[in-house]
């Protein structure tokens, strides 16, 4: 059985606001949760960009059992010591209820920096680098290190009871099987059938462990025309694939070569109903490909009435089960 859970969208949401609706989710019967971490949103029209890591105190906190993961780009943006800290500290307030999954980024984020943004293969070795670095420091060693990234005698004096999950963040079939030789499972986001296949296929050949999980892009409203209209304002921007999307660095970029994106555009890469049904069995063929959790992105700002009509009509026909562990040790027995 699959887990079906949360994506809270900084990007769109306040932080306060995604805050309510975790807990209102849970209350209603959502198992899971996981959230983006950005510096800056996809479109001037989503408006919004959260700190990731102060929601997550607060979200843990308010939640009772919902585990919570986010996806980070470490590297550049964040120095690698400082997002094995972050992850530490939370794990070891609320053991078995956090994971993290890692990716090279975007350019929208990480240029604030002022550092050059890398070629994908560099930032892909960077992020190698980094990964090792945060293991080693989640099992309590002390890490100097030269490279991409540089460490200097690091140590965490605060560590966790188990080391939680890294998961690997891929939207491709190299990406996945690159992914394989590091990470305690895998995450990926709604695409066509076939190639979500090929994702998974990609992973699990190349000997990848864990559990997969997909963030689904969804859009419900009562009509058809509110939620096609709702995903094509809030999700346009979101249509292009690498490398535009890891390589354009701004809300307002990303706005002005979507200008001309159509709503069947944005239909290929969100689920778009107004039929609770019809998102039952999306949802069902995602389990049937094989994911284990499945986090539901509503890509309208408004979350309530998405969070009590899923829960009402669509999680009872679903087989949910409990969340799934969230130590590294667990997952890999998975």
């Amino acid at each position: 059985m699959t887990v079906y859970g949360l994506h809270a969208s900084h990007e769109q949401v306040p932080p306060a606001d995604l805050l309510d609706a975790v807990v209102h989710a849970e209350r209603k019967g959502f198992t899971a949760a996981m959230c983006s971490d950005h510096f800056s949103p996809w479109s001037v029209r989503q408006g919004e960009s959260g700190f990731a890591w102060s929601w997550l105190g607060a979200a843990l906190q308010a939640t009772d059992q919902v585990p919570f993961g986010v996806v980070n780009a470490p590297g550049q943006r964040y120095h690698p010591a400082i997002v094995a800290q972050a992850v530490s500290s939370l794990a070891a307030m609320y053991p078995a209820r956090f994971w993290v999954a890692l990716g090279s980024g975007e350019a929208s984020n990480e240029h604030i920096t002022g550092a050059r943004w890398p070629r994908k293969d560099v930032r892909n070795a960077r992020l190698r680098e980094c990964v090792d670095v945060i293991r080693a420091l989640l099992q309590g060693e002390e890490v100097s290190h030269d490279g991409l990234v540089t460490v200097d005698r690091a140590r965490l004096w605060t560590l966790p009871p188990e080391v939680p999950p890294l998961i690997g963040a891929a939207c491709s079939t190299a990406t996945a099987t690159w992914c394989a030789e590091w990470a305690d499972g895998l995450i990926t986001v709604n695409a066509p059938k076939e190639q979500l296949r090929e994702i998974i296929g990609a992973y699990r050949d190349a000997g990848g462990r864990g559990p997969l999980h997909l963030q689904a892009h969804l859009s419900w409203a009562p009509t058809q025309e509110e939620a096609a209209a709702l995903a094509h304002d809030q999700w346009r921007t979101n249509v292009h694939g690498p490398p535009a999307s890891w390589d354009l660095d701004s809300a307002e970029l990303f706005d002005s070569v979507s200008e001309h994106v159509t709503p069947d555009r944005v239909a290929e890469s969100v689920n778009i109903s107004s039929d609770l049904g019809r998102h039952t069995a999306w949802l069902q063929e995602y389990a049937e490909l094989g994911f284990d959790a499945v986090m539901l992105h509503h890509v309208g700002r408004a979350q309530g009435p998405f969070i009590d009509a899923f829960a009402a009509e669509v999680l009872p026909r679903l087989d949910v089960t409990r969340p799934l562990p969230a130590t590294a040790k667990e997952y890999r027995c998975v």
